[in-house]
C-alpha cells in the first residue's frame, strides 16, 4: 500500500465506506438507483473529437489505444500525451511557453464518464506528461486535484523524471518580454469506445507569461472538461478565466443531457460568455463535445477555431 491511500483506505475502500444515507435514492435491496432519463439513446464508438490541428495526431494515438485495449481512460491519456511531447506545440507540455518568470508550469485533468471519477494536477513543474500524473491521481488516490510541489513529489514517487521543459524556442520568446497572450490552443479530447463508455482529457501550459501560480480552467473538473456517460462529454480551450466563470464544460454537458444537439449546446454557452462582457468580443473560448449517442459538435466565441474528429477510421480537421 502506498502512502497516498489515506491510512488504511484505498480510493475504492474510501468510496465503499460511504453510507447509504449519503447515496440519495435507493433501489431494490438498498442499492443506489441509477435511472436513465435521457431522451437520447446511447451510441457506440470508437469516436474521438479534440481541439485544434495538433488534435489530429492525438486522435490517431487514441484510436490505436481504443483498438488494442478498449480502455477509454487510457486512450484519452495516451492521445493527448502526443501533444504534450511535441516541442512545436507551444501551449502544451514540452514546448509550452513559460510563465512571467520563465518557468513552465503545467496543468492537466482526465475524467471517466462511467462513474464520474477524475484526476488532475495544476502548477506542476518539470514533468513532461502531466496528464499521466492526473491519471494516477484518479487511480491511486481518493483525491481529484494535486497542485504545485505536492503534485511534482507525487509524480516523482511514481517514477516520473524531472526534466527541463523550457525549449530554446520558448526561452527566446520569453526573453522578448511579450505582453500576456490571450489566445490559446489547449488540447482537450472527448472520446467513446466501442462499448459506449466515454472519457475526456485536457492538458495545457496555460497562458504564456502568466503570473506564477495562475491556474486556468483545464485542470478544473466541470470547467476545462466534464464527462458523464449518461449525457456526454465536453472539453474547453481558450481563455480559462472566461470558461471558469460559466462552468463551461459542465454547462455544455447539461444542455446535452436535456437532448440538445452538441453544436447548439456549445453555442448556448458561448453566447453566455459573450453576453457577460460585450466589451471584449475578441476573447476566445472554444469547446468540443460529444453527446452520449456519439454525435459530435464544436464551436467558439471567435472565428478560426478547429476541431479534429476521428470516426469510422477517418481522421479529419474541421474549421
Amino acid at each position: 500500500m502506498n502512502k497516498h491511500s489515506m491510512g488504511q483506505f484505498s480510493r475504492r475502500d474510501f468510496l465503499k465506506g460511504t453510507t447509504a444515507a449519503g447515496l440519495g435514492f435507493l433501489g431494490p435491496r438498498g442499492k443506489p438507483s441509477k435511472q436513465d432519463s435521457s431522451p437520447v439513446k446511447k451510441g457506440k464508438g470508437p469516436i474521438i473529437i479534440s481541439t485544434w490541428n495538433h488534435g489530429l495526431a492525438a486522435n490517431e494515438e487514441a484510436a490505436k489505444v481504443l483498438k488494442t485495449t478498449g480502455n477509454p481512460i487510457e486512450a484519452a491519456k495516451r492521445g493527448v500525451m502526443v501533444s504534450e511531447a511535441d516541442p512545436n506545440v507551444t501551449s502544451v507540455g514540452y514546448g509550452g511557453w513559460p510563465n512571467r518568470d520563465g518557468i513552465v508550469q503545467l496543468d492537466a485533468a482526465i475524467m471517466r464518464g462511467e462513474d464520474l471519477e477524475a484526476g488532475a494536477v495544476a502548477g506542476i513543474e518539470g514533468i513532461k506528461h502531466p496528464v499521466a500524473v492526473a491519471s494516477l491521481v484518479l487511480s491511486e488516490t481518493p483525491h481529484v486535484l494535486l497542485v504545485g510541489q505536492g503534485a511534482q513529489d507525487f509524480a516523482i514517487e511514481y517514477g516520473f523524471k524531472k526534466e527541463n521543459l523550457l525549449t530554446p524556442q520558448a526561452k527566446e520568446a520569453w526573453k522578448k518580454q511579450a505582453p500576456l497572450r490571450e489566445d490559446h490552443d489547449t488540447i482537450g479530447m472527448v472520446l467513446m469506445g466501442e462499448d459506449g463508455k466515454m472519457a475526456a482529457s485536457c492538458t495545457t501550459s496555460g497562458l504564456a507569461w502568466k503570473i506564477p501560480g495562475r491556474v486556468g480552467d483545464s485542470p478544473l473538473i466541470a470547467h476545462g472538461l466534464y464527462c458523464d456517460d449518461e449525457a456526454g462529454g465536453a472539453a474547453a480551450t481558450g481563455i480559462g478565466e472566461e470558461v471558469i466563470k460559466v462552468a463551461g464544460s459542465y454547462q455544455v454537458v447539461e444542455f446535452m443531457r436535456q437532448g440538445m444537439d452538441p453544436n447548439d449546446a456549445i453555442k448556448r454557452v458561448c453566447q453566455r460568455i459573450i453576453r457577460r462582457d460585450t466589451s471584449r468580443p475578441d476573447r476566445m473560448v472554444g469547446f468540443v463535445a460529444m453527446r452520449r449517442d456519439g454525435k459530435t459538435g464544436y464551436g467558439s466565441t471567435t472565428e478560426n477555431f478547429e476541431a479534429a474528429v476521428w470516426r469510422n477510421g477517418s481522421n479529419n480537421l474541421h474549421k
